[in-house]
């Protein structure tokens, strides 16, 4: 008989599904499509995730039920049925409506977000609360020092602070102070089982879900001025070069000086008229993360760029007037500069005393296939990416300018970005390599861990204010670069609103365009005109608000004219 033999390199594990132990339905949000029949109690629920099928449920509110966010529920799905059958929960508002809107993002994402229970609420402190002797027994007393912190406009929950100052033996004090929130929170309690179910504070464009109640989020364990704080400090002796001499961690006692803004931060350094304690801690704090930042450059760390987005909203109906990408200033850097030295402090502090059960942080290098579309877009401008290692990445992101395009390092920088593999985080014991390779750091944590996270709900509430703003402007007309090329469209950044969409060239309800798609540029060549990466183009942007459950921002093409294609500049409200 004939012997088949199957390479077993192309052999992948396979299996079937032989039983469902459990279901994991929820409830789902969406609306309802009422049916055609008169009278008719069944109707079609069409949820807003679409990877969930379409629901049958029986109910007599269809009529008004119409244009509103409702949840509702499978109960099971038939063999000969096209859909799951399900029934009504409950009506969360009318479609569009901001705060319906909101509720939907956080069901959808899961965010629990109810009130706090009595049961949570009944181990928060008793007011007033104050620091006791016994408290200062077991902690350093740090109320002398001059401690400020610096964060965004209007943040109420500050978790951390800093200092700078000289020592007698000429050498630099520098201490990061971190809101100690365990002091309130005892393992296995309520307030401790409701704030591990949370897991961090989710921040929504002009909303907060806390992971502790407020008391302690913007009060007791937020480092406010003027008010004694407990904290975890993580304190370093530096000469002027920034170079560790020791380092040393404690439980403490704090009394923040300043709570600033990054821009009143930045004022205070660049006055020369200003020699306050608290100015001088901050001048030497940003003179220290320079070198820092510097240094870390030097061994590879990568400087990458993603858009992000700053909305001013109306002070009384609180939508969205005006959009912008966020501006950073020096002190943004400096702050995390040293949140990043806290972090590396304490990660080879657990790996000395925890070896086989530190929680450790780590960025793989990314396989070489994932920079193939960065070198091909920096290739189309005659210039060389060169990846060997992160230096060497770093390098060629600096050297990579183009004479007249300011913009175009920000947009290789973007484009690098996502060519990162995911920072995971790993116990100590069961891995050797502990390597950071987007901060060239040999080994991470996070110390901070109530830090904020930008979680998925964080981005549909961004994605969703967006909308709001357009939907308030009509039709804008607005500068833009390719991003990507595919067979069919180009998808475009513009810089402005730190937004991107899809311009597609084959449309269902007109002849589609000549299209001759390359992927070794990529370039894509719509009739006569040809379209590469980092193009500058000119494009419509307006909200389609057709389907009111998906609702998209649409950009269509101005500039370059292609005849047939673009379309003629309308008038706009801008």
């Amino acid at each position: 008989p004939l012997k088949t033999f199957v390479n077993s390199s192309i052999l992948k594990p396979t299996g079937r599904v032989v039983g469902i132990i459990k279901r994991n339905w929820r409830p789902y949000c969406g609306m309802l499509s009422q049916s055609m029949i008169k009278e008719a109690t069944r109707h079609l629920f069409t949820p807003a995730d679409r990877r969930i099928p379409r629901i049958r449920i029986e109910t007599r509110q269809a009529a008004n039920l119409a244009g509103q966010r409702i949840m509702v529920a499978i109960d099971g799905w038939p063999k000969n049925s096209r859909y799951p059958n399900g029934h009504f929960v409950k009506n969360l508002g009318t479609a569009g409506d901001k705060e319906t809107e909101t509720e939907v993002l956080l069901l959808e994402h899961d965010v629990p977000h109810l009130p706090f229970s009595p049961a949570v609420l009944s181990f928060l402190p008793k007011m007033p609360w104050s620091i006791t002797e016994e408290d200062l027994k077991v902690r350093a007393d740090l109320r002398h020092l001059g401690v400020c912190s610096v964060d965004p406009p209007g943040c109420t929950d500050i978790d951390d602070a800093l200092h700078c100052r000289e020592l007698e033996n000429g050498n630099l004090e520098v201490g990061v102070h971190i809101a100690d929130v365990s002091h309130f929170i005892r393992p296995g309690n309520a307030l401790d089982q409701e704030a591990a179910s949370r897991g961090t504070t989710v921040y929504l464009c002009g909303k907060r879900i806390d992971m502790v109640p407020e008391l302690l989020s913007s009060n007791l364990c937020s480092l406010r001025s003027n008010v004694e704080r407990l904290a975890f400090s993580c304190i370093w002796e530096m000469n002027h070069n920034a170079e560790i001499i020791k380092t040393h961690f404690t439980k403490s006692v704090i009394n923040s000086k300043a709570s600033l803004t990054y821009a009143e931060a930045q004022m205070r350094i660049d006055d020369t008229t200003m020699n306050d304690d608290i100015t001088k801690s901050l001048r030497g704090l940003n003179r220290l993360a320079k070198i820092l930042k510097g240094r870390r450059t030097e061994k590879g760390a990568l400087t990458l760029s993603s858009p992000e987005v700053r909305f001013h909203m109306d002070s009384e109906t609180h939508d969205p007037i005006d959009l912008q990408t966020k501006e950073l200033k020096e002190t943004n850097s400096m702050v995390e500069e040293f949140m990043l030295l806290a972090n590396i402090s304490v990660a080879q502090k657990i790996y000395d005393e925890f070896s086989e059960c530190a929680l450790l942080r780590k960025h793989p290098s990314p396989p070489p296939s994932n920079y193939d579309i960065l070198i091909k877009a920096a290739k189309s401008r005659d210039l060389n990416i060169h990846i060997d290692s992160a230096k060497a990445l770093a390098d060629s992101l600096n050297n990579a300018t183009v004479e007249n395009f300011p913009y175009f390092n920000t947009l290789l920088r973007i484009l690098a970005t996502r060519c990162m593999m995911q920072a995971v985080y790993f116990c100590s014991g069961m891995d050797s390599d502990f390597h950071h390779y987007g901060l060239a750091s040999p080994i991470y944590t996070h110390f901070i861990t109530h830090q904020e996270v930008r979680c998925y709900a964080q981005r549909a509430s961004v994605a969703f204010h967006t909308q709001l703003f357009f939907k308030n402007k009509g039709i804008i007309n607005e500068e833009g670069f390719i991003l990507f090329v595919r067979k069919n469209a180009i998808i475009i950044l513009i810089p402005k609103f730190g937004i991107k969409g899809t311009v597609f060239f084959d449309n269902k309800d007109k002849p589609s365009p000549h299209l001759i798609f390359d992927s070794e540029g990529p370039t894509l060549k719509v009739e006569e005109h040809m379209f590469r990466m980092f193009d500058k183009v000119k494009v419509t942007i307006s909200l389609d608000a057709s389907n009111i459950q998906h609702q998209r921002i649409r950009m269509a093409l101005i500039e370059p004219v292609i005849p047939g294609v673009s379309v003629p500049v309308p008038d706009t409200k801008n």
